[in-house]
């Protein structure tokens, strides 16, 4: 039985009890007192700081245990492993742990074990044991012990709320440190293994490199044996995508914004906003075989009707399922900022003669702008990032072209392409997957920079 099903219910429980009982600590202190008047905080305030003292060291601990027991006890095992064993290699010692935790946890077969590895794997399960009784003994300490020396500081000068609001504060900025350490780590590792790719191919090529063939060959005679790695096809292909589907996403998605806030009945929008809702919850790989087997056919058939060569992969059949797709982003977003708009400045604009189209324009829109342009931004993030569809609508040919009745692909898909599978992360090509992103990356930033931009310039113009 795992630590956790016994030792997190008891937490709440010793938790639910210090609460219970600091609230009516407080009750009663305040009984003796005058009344709850006479304390600094509320009871509900004394019963929470008592929680915290409870819940809080027994979660530090079973916290720290979790993150040390497989070292600490893999440490033991190692000291009391015979020499021939303890003394291999990092590679092969690896290998011998394993072997003892599979049979420790019954995932595999003593019988082709030789004794020492089954003595080792019949201690880990007595260190396990014994270590996690121990573990449980402190939880439950650390859960009853400190509420009691809580309980006896209650009085109306205590100052539970001070401390509960301190907590809280002290909680959010973990939070928010957690946020910023995660995107500070997903950049720095990204950064380090394009600087390695960036070792072998150089930054220009890659940047200016008019052809995207990551493929090695086997032999150095075979064409294409050192790779081409020039990012313009591959960034190509995703602007071109991106662009349509946000010329059909923006239009319809702002347009049906307009109409759903300034022109429909309070019946008809509530009825109408879930349902154009329903597209974004579509799983992409459903837009992907529609994309596939009906919007792409149809396209190709088509252009064969005007006389046009059409691929049956092409970029317009991805562009615009997915900018069916990202519709909701745009029109609900922008929905809720023009519906947030005040009721104020449209009757000002109509009470100076204005019309419902004019104030439209003129007034609710600029007002909305900075709102609106999140949506859109959101939307082409979502773009961007888009995978499934292009993988299925779009191919994966890495073609410099922006004619959209061609195969192409994108910046996502390829990452995707480089990854999958068996990879060794020293050759250029897997390590062309991170150069890709950081230089997606930095794509977005400048991206979300001119929109910035462009937001305070309208919004200092019309405030």
């Amino acid at each position: 039985m795992s630590i956790y099903s016994f030792t997190l219910p008891v937490i709440v429980f010793l938790a639910l009890a210090a609460y219970f009982a600091g609230y009516r600590k407080a009750l009663a202190v305040a009984g003796q007192s005058g009344g709850i008047r006479s304390l600094h905080s509320l009871p509900m305030h004394y019963g929470l700081v008592a929680a915290m003292a409870s819940a809080l060291p027994a979660i530090t601990l079973l916290a720290g245990w979790h993150l040390a027991e497989d070292k600490v006890i893999t440490a033991i095992i190692t000291g009391e492993l015979p020499k021939q064993l303890a003394q291999l290699p990092a590679s092969e010692l690896s290998l011998v742990l394993n072997e003892i935790k599979n049979i420790a946890f019954g995932g595999f077969s003593a019988a082709t074990s030789s004794p020492a590895i089954q003595d080792a794997a019949v201690r880990y399960v007595e260190l396990e044991r014994t270590f996690r009784t121990i573990i449980t003994v402190g939880i439950v300490a650390a859960a009853s012990v400190p509420p009691v020396f809580i309980l006896k500081k209650i009085s109306p000068t205590l100052r539970a709320r001070n401390l509960m609001e301190k907590a809280l504060m002290v909680f959010l900025v973990g939070c928010s440190t957690v946020a910023i350490l995660t995107t500070l780590g997903i950049v720095l590792s990204v950064l380090f293994e394009a600087l390695r790719f960036f070792q072998a191919i150089p930054l220009v090529d890659f940047i200016f490199g008019l052809q995207w063939s990551p493929q090695t060959a086997i032999r150095a005679d075979q064409a294409g044996s050192s790779g081409a790695f020039g990012a313009v096809p591959v960034f190509a292909g995703t602007i071109l995508i991106a662009t349509i589907a946000m010329s059909v996403a923006i239009p319809v998605g702002l347009l049906a914004a307009i109409y759903l806030s300034e022109y429909a009945s309070p019946r008809f929008r509530t009825w109408t906003k879930p349902v154009l809702e329903i597209l974004a919850g579509i799983p992409t790989v459903v837009y992907g075989f529609f994309a596939a087997l009906t919007v792409a056919p149809l396209i190709r058939d088509a252009g064969s009707v005007v006389g046009l060569a059409v691929s049956s992969e092409s970029a317009l059949a991805a562009g615009l399922v997915m900018g069916i797709m990202i519709i909701p982003f745009v029109s609900s977003l922008s929905d809720d900022v023009i519906h947030a708009v005040p009721q104020t400045m449209r009757d000002g604009s109509l009470g100076l003669g204005a019309t419902r189209f004019e104030t439209i324009r003129y007034v609710i829109l600029p007002a909305a702008l900075p709102g609106i342009v999140g949506s859109i931004l959101l939307a082409v993030s979502r773009a961007i990032g888009e995978t499934m569809i292009v993988v299925m609508a779009a191919g994966l040919s890495a073609n410099l072209s922006f004619n959209p009745l061609t195969a192409v692909t994108t910046v996502t898909v390829q990452i995707v392409t480089l990854l999958v599978g068996d990879q060794e992360f020293d050759s250029p090509k897997t390590l062309a997957a991170f150069a890709l992103g950081l230089l997606l990356f930095v794509f977005t930033l400048v991206l979300n920079f001119i929109a910035l931009r462009v937001v305070r310039k309208y919004r200092e113009q019309y405030e």
